[in-house]
């Protein structure tokens, strides 16, 4: 009965569990105590899995950083003029966050307390910096508006985006409008930076 129990139980199942309750509690307010009574195993036995609950923050920002940088590797992401790379990268941003909430959310919460913080948050910085870049790159090309302040308007894409972990719930099953925020916000976004009235969106 002990195997059985140990082998239904997954360093995958357990990780999901600490997201949970350090998305609830904050990493700090966490102890291994939470941890072992959420998931409804010993501490030992999540010793068996990792070495602490800062293992369990690397691997689940991990997994957060790593969807957000293979979109920065995707053919939508990489060639093109600019404008269609940022927006297919705001796009498919909004589409990982969805994908992956708990997870992203705990990345935009870290706060810079521990190495693994510390490094969760450089890493953002420099996924934010690239996609900062390419809004640049638009502007040199005559894409994006000239009155709007190259800054100020990553500043507030990035607001847009991140802001969604506070109220997106996802819906079971989804559903239409699910489908559609994506592309609402890069609508809201592009339409009033791009140079011109409208124009196809990823052209």
């Amino acid at each position: 009965m002990t195997t059985a129990r140990r082998d239904t139980y997954t360093p995958e199942t357990l990780l999901s569990v600490a997201v949970r309750i350090f998305n609830e509690r904050g990493y700090d307010g966490t102890s291994m105590e939470h941890l072992s009574q959420a998931a409804g195993i010993s501490k030992s036995s999540i010793y068996h899995h990792v070495s602490g609950k800062e293992e369990l923050l690397r691997r689940a920002v991990s997994r957060a950083l790593d969807a957000l940088y293979a979109i920065l590797e995707e053919p939508g992401g990489r060639r093109g003029r600019a404008i269609a790379r940022v927006e297919y990268v705001t796009r498919r941003t909004v589409e990982v966050l969805m994908a992956e909430l708990p997870y992203v959310t705990l990345l935009l919460r870290v706060r810079g307390n521990t190495k693994t913080e510390r490094w969760a948050l450089e890493r953002r910085r420099e996924f934010d910096q690239r996609v900062s870049d390419l809004l640049k790159a638009a502007a040199e090309d005559g894409d994006l508006r000239a009155d709007v302040d190259i800054r100020l308007a990553t500043r507030l894409l990035f607001g847009m985006v991140n802001s969604l972990v506070e109220w997106y719930r996802p819906q079971p099953g989804g559903g239409p409008e699910e489908d559609q925020l994506a592309e609402t916000v890069v609508r809201l976004a592009f339409d009033g930076l791009r140079t011109g009235a409208g124009g196809p969106h990823g052209a």
